[in-house]
């Protein structure tokens, strides 16, 4: 009997990382356009021109790709139920020294919380980024405020991001080898998803 579950199939983990290579190329492109201090990344893309050509085109790469992985786990990210208050109630046990146990579902409330930051956050970023790509079909007052917003939203998702990162490979050792292999051991599982291992191991 193996050892592992499967948690997420190839065509998810291929969108994820699309999505995260967009992002991070939107990342690399974008903090030249966001201060004069950063712009010795534009180095890498080739100069100033190529790294805003090469950023709106994964604008367009991040938009698409991260709607679309939202929608396909809307289910899952956008119900809470007792047991996700309680380990919301709880910090997931990370503000405490003592081990704590949930009863969580394929995802628990943080990373579900995350999912539906960045899903809002994409909204708002595809929209001000268009504004901001064609300023000349907009009045002047919106264009000032899509680009404040733009820079906000930039900036939070960043942050969203290195937490997202920490706490999928150092925070939880194992949970990173979801998105590398599609599986996880069973007592991974069992730990931090046991009601979702619970739902998928048992006959239906």
């Amino acid at each position: 009997m193996s050892e592992y579950i499967e948690r997420f199939r190839t065509s998810e983990r291929v969108l994820h990382w699309v999505v995260t290579a967009s992002f991070f190329t939107l990342l690399l492109t974008g903090l030249g356009l966001y201060s004069r201090l950063f712009h010795g990344y534009f180095g890498l893309f080739g100069g100033g021109m190529n790294a805003i050509f090469i950023h709106k085109i994964s604008g367009v790469i991040f938009f698409f790709s991260s709607i679309y992985m939202y929608l396909n786990h809307k289910k899952d990210v956008s119900s809470f139920d007792e047991d996700d208050k309680l380990w919301i109630d709880k910090s997931g046990g990370y503000l405490s020294r003592d081990a704590s146990h949930f009863n969580i579902g394929k995802y628990n409330p943080g990373q579900k919380l995350f999912a539906l930051c960045i899903a809002a956050a994409t909204a708002v970023l595809g929209v001000t980024g268009v504004i901001a790509w064609l300023p000349l079909y907009f009045p002047r007052f919106i264009v000032q405020v899509s680009l404040m917003m733009h820079s906000l939203f930039f900036i939070g998702s960043i942050m969203f991001v290195v937490v997202h990162v920490y706490l999928a490979t150092i925070g939880n050792p194992g949970t990173i080898e979801a998105m590398l292999y599609g599986n996880v051991r069973k007592i991974w599982a069992k730990k931090h998803h046991p009601k979702w291992y619970k739902e998928t191991t048992e006959p239906q």
